[in-house]
């Protein structure tokens, strides 16, 4: 009677020549690494987000003389004013918007070499729902950094994030929570079909073109270039956006209103009004955001062995 019992297993690493080897399926990285990643790079650069708000708010001549200004009334910690803000943001918005995004490759098939479309069709997706989801968490962070720029009567005066978040709701309703989302989640579907998109295409292009290897070199070049898509995709609609909230006299009824007379007035490159700083505040964000994250997914390689080095 013939045995039964199930074949031995093969040992790989003695396995004779010839024997198929089946590759092991790499698990996931974490959900939250982007979210961490994302932390880390607002957390340096926040200084000049708040610089930037506050000169918009209090009308101040130049970003040296803000951040002088700042460090003079509130002391170098003054630079960080409203950070929990910043990382509630980015541990909503940018958290939601890395998972989602590569949910959304999943859901369309977009693999290692996929198409420039589907990517930016993931990045899409990924922006609505994290363009929504964000939205109460971008509302507190505007106001917490832009507070100290106002007259001392008028500030909300936040203890931080949370305390915002409970003080909005119980003195302004649930519905406050959605204000800008429109706006906020038409930008935030442009930004990531731009940024996180590109980013993978020209990240997949650079090693293809047997120039790079997969290291700090080709992720640098890989975001530089994605920093400068998403700026100008996103210029159009920040642009169109300041102008319709500001808007006001004559000929200023209605958004189309408003498109038309700066069309007039200008031409089609008004649009693109302000590319400069716009792209000089979101390149430095986008480069530590991907250096960053690719930094966290080698840690996470080298603690479950799949990297002999850590920096390799």
């Amino acid at each position: 009677m013939a045995s039964s019992s199930a074949p031995p297993a093969v040992n790989l690493d003695k396995a004779p020549a010839g024997t198929p080897v089946i590759a092991k399926k790499k698990a996931p990285y974490p959900f939250w690494l982007g979210g961490v990643a994302a932390s880390i790079a607002a957390s340096i650069t926040h200084p000049l987000d708040l610089t930037k708000v506050r000169l918009q708010a209090s009308g101040d001549k130049g970003m040296v003389n803000s951040l002088r200004k700042t460090v003079r009334t509130a002391g170098v910690r003054g630079l960080f004013d409203g950070i929990s803000g910043t990382l509630m943001r980015q541990m909503s918005y940018s958290l939601c918007r890395f998972w989602a995004y590569d949910e959304s490759k999943k859901i369309v098939g977009a693999g290692k070499n996929a198409p420039a479309w589907k990517l930016a069709l993931a990045g899409s997706m990924a922006g609505g729902i994290a363009g929504f989801v964000g939205n109460p968490a971008e509302i507190i962070m505007v106001r917490m950094q832009g507070d100290f720029a106002k007259p001392p009567e008028k500030r909300l005066n936040y203890k931080n994030c949370f305390d915002g978040l409970f003080r909005m709701v119980r003195e302004e309703g649930f519905s406050s929570l959605g204000r800008g989302l429109t706006p906020n989640v038409f930008r935030a579907i442009l930004m990531n079909a731009s940024q996180l998109a590109s980013y993978d295409f020209f990240k997949a292009e650079l090693l293809r073109s047997g120039h790079f290897n997969d290291n700090i070199y080709c992720h640098f070049t890989a975001s530089f270039a994605a920093g400068t898509v998403a700026t100008t995709v996103c210029s159009p609609a920040d642009v169109l956006k300041s102008r319709i909230m500001n808007a006001s006299g004559p000929g200023s009824s209605s958004t189309l209103a408003v498109i038309k007379n700066s069309f007039k007035n200008e031409g089609a490159m008004f649009m693109f009004k302000g590319w400069v700083p716009a792209w000089s505040r979101l390149q430095p964000t986008t480069i530590l955001i991907f250096l960053t994250l690719e930094q966290l997914k080698g840690i996470v390689d080298w603690t479950r062995g799949d990297k002999q080095s850590l920096f390799s």
